[in-house]
């Protein structure tokens, strides 16, 4: 572990804070076994990237409305040597079908949330992916608390602002046209189908489980993508 990273030694405060929690509510879940045990340095415990990962995912199941003994069996299915990135993956197939729940937090609270310092030029970068949204109360703002962890992550990398609003418009450019031709090919292909076999009450349910399965099937696309173009250039090369 890397002593400059302070998301590797956190205490159980920290933690809560970083993931909106009482201490209470992160030692409940984890008396349940919903997070790993902490690591113990002699009188001292501390928690890291994957405690972290899977409570944000566990916030994330709870928006949902996934009971305790369901959100339990979730995790349950997830191996325990998962790194926080795979955890991560999970929220992000959930996120986007999660109904528009922001938190109004003040600049304090956000900073504690992202466990980080954020000056002036981060929180115009967070705006720019669509993380957070001024109010007309300075230094408050609506924040998209499922998509915070992904905005931290590019202000790590040092993505420059320039970049950020190049990267939302491909991703609404492209997403736009992705659903558009996903929703034409549901109409064309699926619904008459479901018409067909008398299935139609049960429409609704059937919408919401091709909405996921297309968000994996996007991700798998992509990461295929991204493979061959490494193959690509080691070919090159």
């Amino acid at each position: 572990m890397t002593d400059g990273d302070p998301s590797e030694n956190l205490s159980v405060e920290q933690l809560a804070s970083r993931v909106g929690m009482t201490v209470r509510t992160v030692r409940f879940y984890a008396g349940r076994g919903l997070i790993p045990s902490p690591r113990r340095e002699g009188r001292h415990v501390f928690y890291g990237p994957d405690h972290l990962a899977r409570l944000e995912l566990v916030r994330e199941l709870q928006a949902h409305g996934f009971t305790l003994a369901a959100i339990e069996g979730y995790l349950e299915k997830i191996p325990a040597d998962a790194s926080p990135a795979q955890v991560a993956l999970h929220r992000t197939l959930l996120a986007p079908w999660n109904p528009e729940l922001p938190e109004t937090l003040t600049r304090e609270q956000l900073v504690k949330r992202a466990g980080h310092e954020l000056t002036d030029d981060d929180l115009e970068l967070f705006a720019a992916l669509g993380v957070i949204e001024p109010t007309p109360v300075e230094d408050v703002f609506s924040v998209a608390t499922a998509h915070l962890g992904v905005g931290v992550g590019l202000l790590e990398i040092g993505m420059p602002l320039e970049a950020a609003h190049e990267a939302r418009r491909i991703f609404t450019d492209h997403g736009t046209q992705v659903a558009e031709e996903l929703t034409g090919l549901f109409k064309r292909a699926v619904w008459p189908h479901i018409k067909q076999s008398g299935q139609t009450a049960e429409a609704t349910a059937v919408i919401e489980r091709f909405k996921p399965l297309t968000i994996a099937a996007l991700v798998t696309a992509y990461e295929q993508a991204v493979d061959e173009m490494k193959r690509e250039a080691v070919r090159r090369r």
